[in-house]
Formats: structure tokens, sequence, C-alpha cells
């Protein structure tokens, strides 16, 4: 059995964070394992507003030495650090254990937020994280922050983003597009190796109801890795999953949805 291990955020909603890789996990025929840096809670009272509760360094440093000492897992994510210490903890034990798989999913903004959850954490988690990452999955607001360049507006602007990324350590840029360029009537995003491009299209799904969805990509991509493709066919499979749970997504209430993963079944059981 492929046992494979995010590193993240509990959503109390169920959509995102650790229990949207979870739930991909269980899809691709995984067993997962969960290290929680944070739970996101949402306030029904304040227009479903987030807050984050970190958790103190020694319940973070105690689940990592669960998951990489006691039970030993094929390929590592990263999702939500909402603190210096998560940070510096989930590098610790990259090394420590050294880490072959490790997709860094640089969460900076909750969906329909504007502004950055962490601004002084950023340069933190680049510095720390991006050098020891097969695959970092940036959106588009993302991609400017770490690439220290404007929000992406074509296609050509998100290779640029892609390419500097690379340059600052990473081994695969996948810079999610979505259907967020002007224009853009495909789900559109830019994968480099760090000599090709490839643009990575698929059917852009209207719904709205995607609460997750950043999530669960950099999820499937992990258990891709876990299970032996490359990072480029890991990203084709993600891809495909993720499209799919997306067309068959469902209202959660009056605020958010979510994609429905068990739609697809990759039967590598």
């Amino acid at each position: 059995m492929v046992k494979l291990l995010s590193i993240g955020g509990s959503d109390a909603s169920g959509g995102a964070g650790i229990e949207a890789d979870l739930k991909t996990f269980q899809e691709y025929g995984a067993f997962g394992v969960a290290t929680l840096t944070a739970i996101v809670t949402m306030d029904p009272s304040r227009n479903w507003s987030h807050r984050v509760h970190s958790l103190e360094e020694d319940c973070v440093r105690d689940q990592l030495e669960t998951a990489f000492a006691g039970v030993g897992v094929s390929a590592v994510k990263s999702g939500m650090l909402a603190s210096v210490h998560a940070i510096e903890c989930v590098a610790e034990y990259l090394e420590r254990f050294a880490v072959a798989a490790y997709v860094f999913d640089p969460v900076m903004v909750c969906k329909g937020s504007g502004d950055a959850l962490h601004r002084e954490l950023n340069e933190l988690m680049i510095q720390k994280l991006l050098p020891r990452a097969t695959v970092v999955t940036p959106n588009l607001f993302e991609t400017a922050q770490i690439a220290d360049i404007s929000v992406p507006r074509t296609v050509d602007e998100m290779k640029e983003g892609a390419r500097l990324i690379h340059e600052r350590g990473a081994s695969h840029v996948f810079v999610k597009g979505g259907g967020r360029l002007p224009g853009c009537k495909h789900a559109l995003d830019v994968f480099y190796d760090g000599k090709t491009f490839h643009l990575v299209e698929d059917e852009l799904v209207q719904s709205g109801w995607n609460h997750g969805a950043g999530c669960t990509v950099s999820a499937a991509i992990t258990a891709g890795l876990g299970r032996g493709l490359t990072a480029y066919d890991a990203i084709l499979s993600a891809k495909r999953f993720v499209t799919t749970g997306l067309r068959h997504g469902f209202q959660v209430n009056q605020w958010v949805g979510t994609g429905n993963l068990s739609k697809w079944r990759d039967r590598f059981h």
C-alpha cells in the first residue's frame, strides 16, 4: 500500500485542506497520513469569513515524527503553513528523511480573499521549501508573490512566472491558471520542467462549486508521484481527476460548493 502524507490546515467545512487531501489519496488507492498545522473555521454570521487557528510547535513536531518515523511515507504534500515553526519543522523533516517526492502547494490566500494570509511568512517558505520541491503548484496570486512579478494575465506571463520560480529552486513548476485568464474559455495551466513549457488544458467547469480544487490537484499530483508517475504524467492525471470532480460538484451551503471526488475512479488498485 502506498502511504502519503499531507501537511497543512484542517478545513472545518470539509471541502479543502487536509480533508480534501485525504479524500483524494483514498480515490487514488493510497493510505493517507495527516499532520495538521492549523485549523481553519468559517463564521456563518460573518458571511463565511475565515479564521485560522495555528497549532503549537510541539503538536506539529509530534505529528511529523509519527508520520515520518512511525509510519513511513512514499510522497509528501504541504499546504497551509501558518507559522514560522510549522515551516521550519517541515523543512527539517524533509531533509532528515531525504524525501524524494515532495509537492509544495504554497498556500498564501484563501479562496475568495484578495490578501495574503501571512505575507511575512512567504519569503521563509520560499527559502526553506521551494528548493526541496519536486513540484510546486502556485495559483496566479502565489506565482506573483514567489516570482516577484505582477499577477499573470496572459499565457506568456504565466510562463515567465514559472521560469522565475524554477530559477529559485523548484524542480518542476505547475502554474494554475484555471479559468482566471481574461478571455480564456478553458481551464488552462502551465507546466515547466526547466527546459520545456507545456500547456495543460481541460474543460472549464462554470458551476462555481470549486472550493478545495487547488488543494485537490496538488494532493492528486502527490498521489501520482507516490505511485511512480513522472511529474508531467502526475499532473495530467490530477487535472483529469479534478475536472471530473468539478463536473459533478455540489453546493455545500449558501456560500460554497465543492467537487464530488468519488465520481472519478482511477483503477490503481
